[in-house]
């Protein structure tokens, strides 16, 4: 594998890592902490900036609710600094298994790949 797309993929393991874990430290730590930073949870509206979007996070994880993601699907690509993964979250809980389609963009800043848009859509099911 392509070691770029490998430190990507590792980046964005650590964000499921963060949301698996209930880890608010680990979760901030994988965002860039900007302006232009977006997040669309599954069913939310379009949250904008960091401590917006790190508000919600904390209200996510200190929630009732535990998520196992078994991620699927995996696409990269790179565009000099900026690098998109496209994936399907199946995500496990105490309420059943559903299946979410998921955008991460990361941006190379200092080295390390930021994310700084989460985009979530659930997927239908027949």
């Amino acid at each position: 594998m392509d070691p770029e797309i490998a430190d990507v993929l590792e980046a964005n393991q650590r964000f499921y890592d963060a949301h698996e874990g209930r880890d608010m430290t680990s979760m901030a730590d994988v965002w860039e902490h900007s302006d232009r930073v977006v997040c669309i949870h599954p069913g939310w509206p379009i949250l904008r900036t960091w401590p917006v979007v790190e508000e919600s996070w904390r209200r996510i994880l200190s929630g009732p609710g535990r998520n196992q993601f078994i991620l699927t699907n995996h696409a990269v690509s790179i565009h000099s600094a900026i690098a998109c993964v496209t994936l399907d979250e199946n995500l496990v809980d105490g309420g059943g298994t559903g299946t979410v389609a998921a955008t991460n963009l990361f941006a190379l800043s200092a080295g390390r790949w930021l994310l700084f848009l989460h985009h979530g859509s659930p997927v239908m099911t027949r």
